[in-house]
Parts: C-alpha cells; sequence; structure tokens
C-alpha cells in the first residue's frame, strides 16, 4: 500500500477498506508514515467524511494499537461513563456513587483538565490522599469491595489516538464527527466495561456547539460502541450555562456532596439522575422510570453520599470535607464580582468557554502537562442566564491562593456575561437520548 493513494482515494470521497485503515494506523505507529502525509489524510476525511463501518474500523484499529484492561477479575458487569467535557461538569462523583449504591459497579478511568473543561482525575485528587494511581490489582479490589473507583487514564491505551490527535490538535482537524467517536470510544472500549453511558455537550462551553451535531456523535459512539459488543447509550446535553453553581475542584466536590445529600442545583441533580438511570437500565436493572426511583431511594436513605466517600477512603483519600461542612477548605484569596450600573433586566447569556478558561486562570486548570493545579481555585456563580439583575447584585465569587491573577480573572469572567431588558429563552438542559440500536429520544 501507497499512503498516496489512501489520500487520493479519499480526497475523492472513496470509502476506506478496514485493511487500508489497519496499515495506515500501523504505520502512524511505528512512526513509518510522515506526519505531512497523516495530516493531509486527517484532513480529508474532515472533507469528506467517514461512513459509520470506517468510523468502526478505525476504532477497533486505534483500540488494537495499545493494551486494554483487564478487568476479569471483577465479576459481573462493570460500568463506566463518559463526559466529552464541559464547565462546572461534576456528574462523575454523583453518577458513580449513586450507581455504586445501587449496585451496579463501577470501573472508571478518567483524564485530567483538557483546554476550558475541567478534569474527573483532578476533582477527586482534591480530596487529600486520594490516589489515582492504583494497580490492576488494587483497582480491581476496590471495585469489589466498594462497588466504584476512578483511576487515570494510562498512556499504554490506544497510542495511537494520542498521535493522531496530537496531529488534529495543530491541523484544525478536531471538530469532525468520526474523528472525536473513534477517539472517545476506542478509550472507552480499552477501559474494558460492559456497560457505557456518554454525557454529549453542546453549547458555548462545549467543544460541540450544535444540538443537531451533537445527536449526529452520540448516535454514532452508540454505534460504534454496541458494533463492539458492549451496551452503550447516551445523552445530549446543553453547555450553554456551567453546570450547577461551582467551577472548581474542591467546589465541585462540595457540591457533588450536597447533591447527594438531597440538596444542590436542579440542573445538575437532573443530569445526573438521568446519566445513572441510564446506565442502571442499559445494565438490565428495570426500565429508566424504575431506575430513577431506585436511585431517589438510595439519595435519600443516605446510602449514595455514604459510597461516595467510601470509595475516596478505598482510595487513600480523606473525605471529612464533604462529610462536615464545617471543615471545608476554600482559598485564601476571594473576589466578589458585583453587578455595575449598566447590568439592568435579566443575564442573558453566559459565555461558558470564557468562564472555564476564567477559572484556569485562577489555577483550576494545567497550561503545562507538568503544572499543579490549585484544587482550591475555581467559580461560585450566584447568578446564570435567564436571572434578573440589577446594579449591585452579586455575580459570582472568584477563588484562588494567587492574588494577581484576580484582575485579569474578573475582567475575562465580566466579558463572558450579557446583559439585556428581556428574559432570554434558556435551552432545556436534557435535549435527547440514544439508546438500544440508535433508538432517540427528545426531551
Amino acid at each position: 500500500m501507497r499512503m498516496y493513494d489512501l489520500i487520493v482515494k479519499k480526497k475523492n470521497g472513496g470509502e476506506l477498506t478496514r485493511e487500508e485503515i489497519a496499515w495506515f494506523v500501523r504505520g502512524v505507529c511505528s512512526g513509518e508514515i510522515p506526519d505531512a502525509q497523516t495530516a493531509a489524510l486527517l484532513m480529508a476525511i474532515c472533507l469528506k467524511g467517514m461512513g459509520e463501518r470506517e468510523a468502526s474500523d478505525l476504532t477497533q484499529e486505534m483500540l488494537a494499537s495499545g493494551k486494554t484492561a483487564d478487568l476479569s477479575a471483577i465479576p459481573g458487569k462493570k460500568a463506566d461513563k463518559h463526559s466529552t467535557g464541559g464547565v462546572g461538569d461534576s456528574t462523575t462523583p454523583v453518577v458513580a456513587a449513586v450507581v455504586a449504591a445501587c449496585g451496579l459497579k463501577v470501573a472508571k478511568m478518567s483524564g485530567r483538565a483538557l483546554g476550558h473543561t475541567g478534569g474527573t482525575v483532578d476533582k477527586f485528587e482534591s480530596m487529600p490522599g486520594f490516589r489515582s494511581d492504583l494497580s490492576p490489582r488494587e483497582f480491581a479490589d476496590v471495585v469489589n469491595r466498594v462497588g466504584a473507583a476512578v483511576i487515570a487514564q494510562t498512556g499504554e491505551l490506544c497510542p495511537a489516538d494520542k498521535k493522531l490527535y496530537a496531529l488534529r490538535d495543530l491541523t484544525g482537524t478536531i471538530d469532525n464527527v468520526a474523528l472525536i467517536a473513534s477517539s472517545i470510544m476506542s478509550k472507552k472500549l480499552a477501559s474494558g466495561a460492559d456497560v457505557i453511558m456518554l454525557d454529549v455537550k453542546y453549547g458555548s462551553g462545549a467543544f460541540i456547539k450544535k444540538p443537531e451535531n451533537a445527536l449526529e456523535l452520540a448516535d454514532l459512539m452508540v454505534r460504534i460502541g454496541e458494533r463492539a459488543g458492549r451496551s452503550v447509550g447516551a445523552v445530549v446535553t446543553s453547555m450553554d450555562v456551567p453546570l450547577g453553581r461551582a467551577v472548581g475542584n474542591l467546589l465541585e466536590m462540595y457540591e457533588a456532596a450536597d447533591l447527594l445529600c438531597g440538596k444542590g442545583e436542579p440542573d445538575k441533580r437532573l443530569v445526573c439522575r438521568t446519566l445513572a438511570s441510564g446506565m442502571l437500565s442499559l445494565a438490565g436493572m428495570g426500565t429508566r422510570e424504575a431506575c430513577g426511583e431506585m436511585i431517589d431511594r438510595a439519595v435519600a436513605s443516605g446510602r449514595a453520599f455514604e459510597k461516595l466517600c467510601e470509595m475516596i477512603r478505598a482510595q487513600g483519600g480523606d473525605p471529612a470535607m464533604l462529610e462536615e461542612p464545617g471543615r471545608r477548605v476554600y482559598a485564601p484569596c476571594r473576589r466578589e464580582i458585583r453587578a455595575d450600573g449598566d447590568c439592568r433586566g435579566y443575564l442573558t447569556r453566559m459565555d461558558t468557554e470564557k468562564i472555564g478558561i476564567t477559572a484556569g486562570i485562577l489555577g483550576e486548570a494545567r497550561k503545562r502537562p507538568e503544572d499543579k493545579v490549585d484544587y482550591t481555585a475555581g467559580i461560585l456563580i450566584a447568578k446564570k442566564t435567564g436571572d434578573p439583575v440589577k446594579p449591585g447584585d452579586l455575580l459570582c465569587e472568584l477563588h484562588t491562593s494567587d492574588s494577581s491573577a484576580l484582575d485579569e480573572a474578573e475582567r475575562l469572567y465580566r466579558e463572558a456575561l450579557t446583559f439585556g431588558g428581556e428574559p432570554p429563552r434558556v435551552p432545556p438542559i436534557l435535549y435527547a437520548a440514544v439508546g438500544p440500536n440508535g433508538s432517540v429520544s427528545r426531551f
């Protein structure tokens, strides 16, 4: 085979065979294919697209490029969830605890902060002593004893994805549905779970801006997972507004604890309940409605919150700050942002991506992989899209350990907000769900 021929074939709208895709992925991993030719094929894929079969073949070949997690030491069905990324998106601590409290094991490999979106591992590591680097034996032991564990992804899973993603990032070929789907699903399949629940975000704070494109991605990922023999479902949710009121690692863990105690923001509670009930239903534990009632009982009884604390302890962490609100730690430098004289009427729009970047400036995320995260950094949001506003009202509170970051963070946060005299139309948090065989239901 020649890479030249594959590029021309795709440029002219042709379909790549499984053999051609396998040869391409092997060449990328070995370094035999020059980056320039790989980038050319990626651009051709972005311009001409990939069919479901091609995307599934690419996923399988990327999966085969590295190791896969062996979860055979964990009996029964194992579940996982994945979010395509958002701001204030701390659903995993809630969903993992609730699902485990209902009797379904959660074996989850998660990533760290990426761009303006937070990372699940960083949130858990904000708990003092928490270990995300468990050995396979320790991981299986925690899942078997507690019912859930969250560990950091290793570089041994899907090395082809790492190489392709780096080139996609440099060449403007990130936003292609087939390439996104194969990137996500290769890692999810490599993680070894039987049941996979996907939370596909759209809006100003997501990588995908339009709901119809998010639904297309969700449908493709479900079909790829089913071709691989897994039970997969997806929910398409809005990220035009930050989820909940907290943005930042410790702040989001506090909010997760509040949700598991029956408090917290309705939008985040609804998303968590929908994802958790979908996971339980995919595992054969009942209808979505019956599983939702099971979740409500687990929260009302306190079992779900106890499960989160048990999970943190089992991985070496101390959940005292969650168990006793009086012991919660906050950043030493805080600033209230209040509405000025021009802010009258309603908050009509939030640029959620800018708000995520603001949290990063405060120290919530890394600029370089070796950077340390300020776990106390973040934002507590007081006003969200649709809320009435008058001069002097509290808009948010910025938290950081670096006082020099506050001025730039305030400027950017204010830029992220738009005000107007008429109440805006706020899109519902839930857009659609994709079930078995690509069945779509609208909320």
